[in-house]
């Protein structure tokens, strides 16, 4: 075969798959946006049965920065990563924690916002919250959560109990049911200026990496890369134009990012 002959074969070659590559690449134009809708002020439902939130607003903001049209899907938080992976809907926009366990099964974008946790209990109580202080104890968290996650390594000796909901695991503080409970600080601010002048935090602020994660990050399916990356830009861009300062404003009184 002469020189000739196999340079034109091989730049037919690369012309092949460089349309394979374009044909392959989804051009999105409606992204499915996958959030719990329990879970104040992030992701909530309102008296007329839509989707508010810090999460909703954010998601908005994001699907209008990479015009494209964002169609929301509510579903219960320890199904939500299935969902995304049974293609229910194209990202999880509902505080998830970016963690190097939940990164084994999605792609995750940059951070858009970041969150330490921190124990809740009755107001007055003088409850030591270490492991050793709680050895007993009824201590409480969300289930599939990175609190539940470090209750269950670092709290063995606790009579550890975990609910669907963050509002149920609420309820059983209030009522005594719980001892303590482990929880998102951000969402029991909102919590205890609202509703649960009953409680309070006590002890330390938990950010530990290992059970915390790097902040909290957009979940996609990792068969979609240039979503992930739209995504990216589209979060740079929000932070950069003062969008995401006046969704901020909105839900929290400082800066959560």
């Amino acid at each position: 075969m002469s020189v000739l002959k196999k340079i034109g074969i091989a730049a037919a070659a690369v012309v092949m798959a460089v349309g394979a590559s374009q044909a392959m690449a989804k051009e999105w134009k409606t992204v499915r946006v996958g959030t719990e809708g329990a879970y104040p002020p992030f992701n909530n439902v309102d008296a007329s049965g839509k989707l508010v939130g810090f999460d909703i607003d954010i998601a908005d903001a994001l699907c209008a920065k990479m015009h494209v049209k964002c169609t929301f899907v509510a579903q219960d938080w320890d199904g939500i990563i299935p969902g995304l992976l049974a293609n229910k809907y194209d990202a999880i926009i509902a505080s998830m924690t970016i963690t190097e366990e939940r990164a084994k099964r999605v792609d995750f974008t940059d951070k858009y916002y970041t969150t330490p946790a921190q124990f809740i209990v009755k107001k007055g109580s003088t409850l030591d919250v270490s492991p050793e202080g709680l050895k007993g104890k009824n201590v409480g968290s969300q289930k599939a959560t990175t609190t539940a996650n470090y209750l269950e390594d670092v709290y063995k000796g606790s009579n550890l109990k975990f609910y669907d909901t963050q509002e149920q695991a609420n309820l059983d503080l209030m009522s005594g049911r719980l001892d303590a409970m482990l929880a998102d600080k951000l969402i029991m601010i909102d919590w205890l200026g609202k509703g649960g002048s009953c409680c309070e935090f006590t002890g330390n602020i938990l950010t530990e990496a290992k059970w915390f994660g790097e902040g909290t990050g957009i979940a996609v399916r990792k068969g979609d890369p240039e979503l992930t990356k739209m995504l990216n830009k589209a979060i740079a861009a929000i932070v950069a134009d003062g969008s995401y300062k006046k969704i901020n404003a909105k839900y929290f009184p400082f800066s959560i990012y």
